[in-house]
């Protein structure tokens, strides 16, 4: 694979400003991530874990230094051009799933591909939650899905324009192990089909360990760890 086909992060660096006071939260940060592999991202506390999901997914841009994603520098692009890149290349999943509660399962899958303008997408909404093992839950409101079934709605959200890279953040944080586990053998199942480029941010020892690889994020550097096996 060549890196124009996955992830890059060259020399990347964020500092934060409040008066005459800077926090470097990464400095120099470099990450190669080949299309289709699934990356694990650990570290303490406040090691800079969520800075760095948020200048993948384009939310933010670096203070110095690239987020290179299928030859696309999200550093060059406006913050238009980055919602729309996001909006069809990258798929977030949030540790507290992150749905818009007042509409059903249906509406939360068909909105980023209705703001996508995309072609038949009640159908393709459906076949999603059917996919993700929801299709008798399709008219339920968050609210009344358990967490594990909202994380299922969550990963079907961020799936539905097909994007070639899923970031997820702490998503099984607030589930009990076996529902843990569950949620993370779907990611498996989807990226069987879907090849997608996986990049996980958790405290989990467990999920980390399903992951190809394990970098772990320290003094605001990305550090390779033992391989992982899943």
């Amino acid at each position: 694979m060549t890196n124009t086909d996955g992830l890059r992060l060259d020399h990347l660096y964020k500092i934060y400003k409040a008066g005459d006071i800077e926090t470097v939260a990464l400095r120099g940060a470099q990450l190669s991530v080949a299309a289709g592999e699934f990356v694990a991202i650990t570290g303490r506390s406040g090691a800079g874990k969520s800075t760095l999901l948020s200048l993948i997914g384009g939310l933010a841009v670096p203070s110095a230094g690239q987020v290179i994603i299928g030859g696309t520098d999200l550093a060059r692009l406006s913050e238009r051009e980055r919602a729309a890149f996001r909006l069809r290349q990258i798929g977030i999943v949030y540790q507290g799933d992150n749905l818009i509660p007042f509409l059903s399962a249906l509406e939360n899958v068909l909105l980023p591909m209705q703001l996508a303008g995309r072609a038949h997408a009640p159908a393709r909404a459906r076949e999603l939650l059917a996919e993700v093992g929801l299709a008798d839950r399709w008219q339920h409101r968050p609210g009344m899905l358990s967490g594990g079934e909202r994380q299922r709605v969550a990963i079907a959200v961020a799936v539905a324009n097909e994007p070639q890279l899923l970031l997820a953040d702490e998503l099984t944080g607030e589930l009990d192990s076996a529902t843990a586990d569950q949620v993370m053998a779907l990611l498996d199942e989807l990226n069987q089909r879907r090849h997608l480029t996986r990049v996980v941010v958790t405290h989990n020892p467990a999920v980390a360990a399903r992951a190809g690889r394990r970098v772990t994020i320290a003094d605001g550097q990305l550090f390779e760890s033992e391989p992982a096996h899943a």
